[in-house]
């Protein structure tokens, strides 16, 4: 099983955050189609392609080094709900005409991504109660 370092992970959630917060902030849904370009890219092509990833590297090169990891698989798991949910976001935006409903489906993304930040990390929860309950 193909592993990611945490500071990459890291660095791609700080990303989702920023890139929604910066939406509601400055009321652009602008930046939810970027961060959604960027997930869908990082989804399609692996997690090095993602954009902030990429970006994130030369940064944190000595963080790597020794640096815990996070399985790959997990993480696409992650990155599949976070992309469903920035896609339901934006379909609410430009076909339902709603900011609130976009909005609000964009901050779950952002507020999973803060909480992944701080140790939590629900789409890991939501991963393992799915295998489980395969068994």
């Amino acid at each position: 099983m193909r592993e990611i370092p945490v500071p990459y992970v890291r660095a791609n959630q700080a990303g989702i955050v920023l890139f929604v917060v910066l939406a509601i902030v400055l009321q652009q849904p602008v930046f939810i189609a970027a961060i959604w370009a960027i997930q869908v890219i990082g989804l399609w092509r692996g997690f090095r392609a993602n954009l902030i990833v990429r970006l994130a590297t030369p940064f944190l090169a000595s963080r790597v080094a020794g640096a815990q990891t996070e399985s790959a698989e997990l993480l696409r798991f992650n990155n599949s709900i976070a992309v469903i949910l920035l896609t339901i976001s934006l379909f609410c935006f430009w076909v339902i005409h709603s900011a609130v409903a976009g909005y609000i489906a964009a901050a779950m993304v952002a507020i999973a991504a803060l909480i992944a930040i701080c140790g939590f990390c629900v789409g890991c929860f939501l991963y393992y109660q799915f295998k489980k309950r395969l068994r």
